[in-house]
């Protein structure tokens, strides 16, 4: 690197410090402190590693020094997360690794002091309460520190929101499974939990008014229905529609999580009405034309917040904020897509196939209509054939085939909704999500969702999850404590067709 390559750099450099930085990230280098300068692919050795750890993760302290003990500088904590972005994938894991393994419980002396808490039976109170005191004390990871006065810096907080979305995606890849990792990501899980509490979030509307950075970063982050350009986005945050997010004050002008609403009088049986219409896009809101609340999309925008409640009280906050704006609204209703459904089928068919009971999912009239379409032989050859359909999609373009096959995808999806569980709980991460918040299972609609990606993901089918609001805590409890479903009666006759035909 020749001088000329580092003048202009450092000339940012001493810009920056005269204005108090402690650290600045240029191209090319990563910089620490005036004069200590070093390219990425040095800092990343692994002598750097242990030296960076060595000097943010501090000794935990004794017991009676616990809250008098000086806190770390914070140059150490800024000092490792630049170390940490400059890293790439392989490199992080192993930095996490290390971390998690070396800088964790220390396991004798957790033992040592449970040895010690039993010793203390049969005396007085205080003395066991102390003994359970110290041993609490001593099962906090020493790297639990670190974290916690990383998040006491400026953008301390979404760091360690990207750092755990890296832990998760460490975990989903097997690329770790350690049960240090593990640990790491619990510990970091707990600590967002408490930061990101609903009492400390606050609840935006968005509209066309809001600052242009926000309104980029709802249109990036809508992960359910696209967004195709500002004149869509527009119509999604203008009149008879209301767009709200969850955002928190360590990381300003970042939605955390986004909820799309259209105001409609009737409960909406397709999406093609809400975000791909643009009659109503300049037109004034007429109060009487406003009588149900429907939830066509939410999008939780950081990776790193997975498993952290949020969502939910959305939900239940914008309820209230659309009660007191509308007190005469009587209907809150999800219109959800329903992804797996196409992939789960497809499996099924298949299985159903592998054990030779290729004719129990349609009846003997289904069957043939499918076999005069396809043009395929009973039996195995005529199951083939469907699934080929409903791997390509091309069963929607023959009007006679979406006649024939609409009751046989009504009944397979609400069973899947339904019936499919993982330990108990609805398989489908959109039924279980509404059903968790007390939601019921209301209705299947047919050619919900025409688009390319709605015939893909579900057959085009999508659900209303309807919120009865004194029912849902009722509901909520019965669910998570008894795995009981909340179904209306079209969604149980379409799950009792699925069983007789099934045999089940």
């Amino acid at each position: 690197m020749t001088l000329f390559h580092l003048y202009t750099p450092l000339r940012v450099l001493l810009k920056s410090y005269r204005h108090g930085a402690v650290s600045k990230t240029i191209v090319g280098l990563r910089v620490f402190k005036l004069g200590n300068i070093f390219p990425c692919t040095t800092i990343a050795m692994r002598t750097n590693m242990e030296e960076i750890l060595r000097k943010a993760v501090i000794q935990l302290p004794t017991y009676e020094m616990r809250e008098k003990s000086p806190p770390p500088s914070e140059s150490n904590s800024l000092e490792f997360m630049h170390f940490y972005k400059c890293l790439d994938k392989e490199q992080r894991l192993e930095f996490l690794e290390k971390l998690s393994r070396d800088f964790g419980v220390d396991h004798k002396w957790v033992s040592d002091l449970a040895g010690k808490l039993l010793d203390t039976q049969g005396r007085d109170l205080a003395t066991i309460l102390q003994a359970e005191d110290r041993l609490r004390y001593s099962l906090t990871p020493r790297y639990r520190h670190l974290l916690t006065h990383i998040s006491r810096v400026q953008g301390g907080v979404k760091f360690l929101v990207d750092l755990r979305a890296d832990l998760i995606e460490f975990a989903s890849s097997k690329m770790s499974d350690s049960p240090h990792m593990r640990d790491l990501n619990s510990t970091l899980k707990s600590l967002l939990s408490e930061w990101f509490s609903v009492g400390l979030l606050r609840l935006e509307r968005i509209t066309w008014q809001s600052p242009c950075e926000i309104l980029q970063k709802i249109s990036q982050y809508e992960a359910v229905h696209p967004v195709r350009n500002w004149t869509d986005l527009k119509r999604r945050v203008g009149p008879y529609r209301r767009c709200y997010a969850f955002t928190h004050a360590s990381m300003p002008g970042e939605p955390l999580v986004v909820l799309h609403v259209a105001l409609t009088e009737e409960i909406a049986n397709n999406i093609q009405g809400i975000v791909r219409e643009f009659a109503t896009q300049d037109a004034d809101e007429d109060v009487n034309k406003i009588n149900t609340a429907i939830f066509y999309s939410i999008s939780s925008t950081q990776a790193g917040l997975q498993g952290v409640e949020l969502g939910n009280y959305l939900i239940k906050r914008v309820v209230r904020e659309l009660q007191s704006e509308f007190p005469h609204m009587a209907q809150f209703s999800s219109l959800s897509p329903i992804p797996g459904f196409s992939s789960w089928l497809y499996g099924a068919l298949g299985q159903h196939k592998k054990e030779g009971r290729a004719t129990e999912l349609l009846s003997e009239q289904e069957w043939k209509q499918v076999q005069d379409v396809t043009g395929a032989a009973p039996g195995a050859p005529a199951l083939e054939a469907l699934r080929r359909l409903i791997s390509t999609s091309e069963w929607i373009r023959s009007d006679r085939l979406v006649r024939t096959l609409e009751p046989v995808l009504m009944r397979l999806c609400a069973w899947y909704l339904y019936g499919e569980k993982r330990r108990g709980y609805a398989l489908n991460p959109v039924a279980n999500f509404h059903l968790q918040n007390g939601a019921t299972m209301w209705r299947l609609n047919w050619q919900a969702d025409t688009s390319p990606r709605g015939i893909a993901n579900s057959c085009g089918i999508m659900v209303n999850y309807r919120y009865f609001l004194h029912e849902t805590g009722t509901n909520s409890v019965a669910y998570l404590q008894n795995k009981a479903v909340k179904a209306s009666e079209q969604v149980l006759g379409l799950v009792s067709q699925f069983q007789k035909n099934s045999k089940l």
